[in-house]
């Protein structure tokens, strides 16, 4: 599968090109995180010491430079920091690896099935998609977390993504739409293993379907009230972020 020419202006702004190497700084990632996603996890703030890239934003530019198929599966295999620089295959065929200038794989796809490749319908998918993937917190975690007696630490929070994968019948449909079909956690001392599952509905009705896997570290037993506090100083930040405040 031969990359996809040129990159969506959804992506301008979130990425630049060095050479051979596509570079994501800090500041990029955060934006991409607030501005496409509505992510606002810590560990993407600009000045976080623990700055991470954004999974969604890796997971975009490989939709957008391979297209979509009919299975796709992404997993990371090590987190993405400031300006590190990335080689994203030429081409991929059932399999690929997003690597750095070591050779050490970041991000590692797995594709099958048939493929398409226009612009127009990749970044319709990768809209709904980290628009869904924004909503994790509070609106899935926190009722998931509860249930099963345990909450984020508000004072470290730590979620980090390990995959995706999605799941099509056919590509022929229009205007993508992601809806939650199942959650679960496996909770391990103070570790937390979570899988969201989705359909994926088209024009026409449901088309596939998907999961996403999560790890939440440094878990604590639930506290209502302090967990909302949490929630609301959250909401308050997303309401009155402004770009210029990153």
């Amino acid at each position: 599968m031969t990359a996809v020419a040129g990159v969506r202006p959804l992506l301008d702004g979130y990425h630049r090109a060095d050479g051979k190497h596509i570079r994501i700084s800090a500041r990029e990632g955060s934006l991409f995180a607030k501005q496409v996603a509505g992510d606002f996890n810590p560990i993407h703030d600009e000045d976080s010491k623990r700055f991470c890239v954004p999974g969604d934003l890796l997971f975009a530019l490989a939709v957008s430079r391979y297209g979509v198929r009919e299975h796709m599966d992404f997993r990371f295999a090590g987190m993405v920091g400031d300006g590190v620089a990335l080689c994203f295959p030429e081409a991929v065929g059932s399999a690929g690896s997003v690597v750095n200038e070591q050779g050490k794989p970041l991000l590692e796809m797995t594709f099958g099935g048939a493929g398409r490749g226009e612009q127009d319908f990749s970044e319709a998918l990768i809209r709904q998609y980290v628009a869904f993937s924004g909503q994790n917190f509070p609106h899935i975690l926190v009722p998931l977390l509860a249930d099963n007696g345990v909450m984020i630490n508000p004072d470290r929070p730590l979620v980090i993504y390990e995959s995706m994968a999605l799941s099509f019948d056919a590509l022929d449909f229009n205007q993508p739409q992601l809806v939650l079909s199942g959650s679960s956690i496996a909770v391990n001392g103070k570790r937390g293993d979570v899988r969201l599952d989705f359909d994926i509905h088209g024009s026409t009705g449901k088309v596939g379907s998907g999961s996403k896997k999560l790890a939440i570290g440094g878990l604590l037993p639930y506290d209502e009230a302090r967990m909302n506090v949490v929630i609301d100083a959250f909401v308050i930040r997303k309401e009155n972020w402004q770009p210029g405040s990153v």
